[in-house]
């Protein structure tokens, strides 16, 4: 599932490219991607155009000129965004040819149609994904969901150390509790407790200080260092120009089950399961 770093790369690259620009058709292939009334959702997105895109966690947060609507959207754990560039849409080509050779594929759901011939796919293999116009009152609702935002100005160890508190849960739950901490997902989750040297099947009660301050800087310099490098492309994640991000050439221990740790280069890295969740550590490094 695309996470933050990816969701914000996402998020970055179509603010270049589809900000202003008068949506001429919304083509939508499969109903039960757009949750409420399709009849209404067309007929608001078409004629109008996105004046900004926000993200809270993982969702993306799209706003239109003239209407009383967002328009929101989750990738959800195989959902792609793709605006090719003139030359891609002449070459027909596509990074993953598992998708198919060209754009729109059968993955493809939703096609938003631009006034000056250029298009936005929206694709989702699993088809969990989905997108929603939301009003202003329903927009804060949602938004309080949400918690503590990595790489934000409110994501400060004062608040992160309050947020750990004395709960008795466990670290890998904690961290990908979103009501808690917006963003983080499976890869960020072991990443981050990797760097900062602690198992992911600790209680948060036992952390010491220096364990929780660890963690929160790992978390701090990991998602900062997946947003530079635009992502991980783990499987089929891509950014909004259909290109893979490069941050899986920095994975420590997620996806590494049964190889050796990079770090200490004597143990295998092992995978159990937390909260239903695959998680990766390495039982030498981290305590």
């Amino acid at each position: 599932m695309p996470e933050l770093p990816e969701v914000e790369t996402i998020r970055r690259g179509l603010k270049k490219h589809i900000l202003h620009k008068r949506v001429e058709n919304v083509l939508v292939g499969l109903p039960k991607i757009v949750r409420g009334n399709l009849t209404q959702f067309q007929e608001v997105i078409r004629g109008n155009e996105f004046t900004d895109i926000e993200r809270i966690g993982k969702l993306l947060i799209f706003s239109l000129d003239h209407s009383e609507f967002t328009v929101v959207l989750h990738l959800k754990m195989t959902g792609q965004l793709i605006y090719p560039t003139p030359l891609e849409i002449v070459a027909g080509g596509h990074p993953f040819p598992e998708f198919s050779s060209h754009l729109p594929n059968k993955f493809t759901h939703v096609t938003f149609e631009f006034d000056d011939g250029t298009k936005l796919y929206f694709n989702d293999l699993r088809q969990f994904g989905y997108l929603q116009l939301v009003t202003e009152n329903e927009l804060t609702l949602i938004k309080q969901d949400y918690g503590l935002e990595p790489n934000v100005v409110d994501f400060t160890w004062e608040h992160f150390s309050k947020l750990l508190g004395h709960r008795k849960t466990i670290l890998k739950v904690f961290l990908l509790n979103q009501k808690l901490i917006a963003g983080l997902g499976n890869i960020y989750a072991d990443e981050s407790a990797f760097a900062a040297g602690v198992r992911p099947d600790r209680k948060i009660d036992t952390l010491t200080e220096g364990e929780a301050r660890q963690l929160y800087q790992s978390i701090t310099d990991i998602i900062s260092k997946a947003i530079e490098l635009k992502g991980t492309t783990f499987r089929n994640y891509a950014d909004s120009e259909g290109k893979k991000g490069g941050y899986a050439a920095y994975l420590q221990v997620y996806g590494r089950a049964g190889k050796t740790c990079l770090r200490c280069k004597q143990a295998k890295i092992e995978k159990i399961k937390l909260g239903g969740r695959g998680t990766h550590f390495c039982p030498h490094c981290q305590k």
